[in-house]
């Protein structure tokens, strides 16, 4: 009989895209060991997905050139979109999975909150208000739009709460830290579980 944990040994995917704004290509390891590679042309959000990949115990891989001369809005959005669909390929028909995870990651005077549900129905919801609207050059509202183009593409429910913080780059840091936990819990496989966690049947 097949366990779960041989089902899911190999739980990675990768996927270029290539558009008149951003010539990407990425590659994911849900079952990794933290491992990033990562040239974005966007400094901020390199500092963010290796903590992302870290906290994860993931490996990514990403080479991305974008517009950047124009902003960094094509570059980020487009690889939240690639991160997105290897995820979701990555977890296959998710059988054997935890499913759900709620996880607070505290950063100094910053806190922040995200749960997921790997539901196979996207949807997003962001609570986080920011004392600046930068970053060094990083333009803070980039990060909602990261995150709602990951849950879409990967047909997951995501929610994010920013509770409180004073400093933008420690608020946005818990913010990658905890998406990092909350998607390794939730795609950690449960010997409990047998077949797909839905009264359904499947996701």
């Amino acid at each position: 009989m097949t366990t779960n944990q041989e089902q899911t040994r190999e739980r990675s995917a990768s996927v270029s895209r290539k558009t008149n704004e951003t010539d990407i290509k990425l590659s994911f390891s849900i079952d990794g060991s933290g491992q990033a590679n990562l040239q974005t042309d966007v400094p901020f959000l390199d500092h963010m997905l290796d903590l992302f990949t870290k906290h994860g115990q993931f490996d990514l891989t990403v080479d991305a050139h974008g517009d950047i001369e124009i902003d960094d809005h094509h570059t980020v959005e487009d690889i939240g979109i690639c991160l997105g669909q290897c995820l979701r390929e990555a977890l296959g028909d998710k059988r054997g999975i935890k499913r759900y995870a709620s996880v607070f990651v505290p950063m100094d005077e910053a806190l922040a909150q995200v749960v997921i549900d790997c539901s196979n129905r996207p949807h997003f919801e962001y609570r986080a208000e920011y004392p600046s609207s930068r970053v060094g050059s990083f333009d803070v509202e980039l990060v909602q739009e990261f995150l709602w183009k990951l849950a879409l593409e990967a047909r997951v429910t995501l929610h994010v709460i920013v509770h409180y913080g004073q400093n933008t780059h420690h608020m946005i840091e818990a913010v990658f830290k905890a998406l990092g936990r909350a998607i390794d819990e939730a795609t950690s496989i449960d010997p409990r579980v047998s077949g797909v966690p839905s009264t359904k049947g499947v996701l």
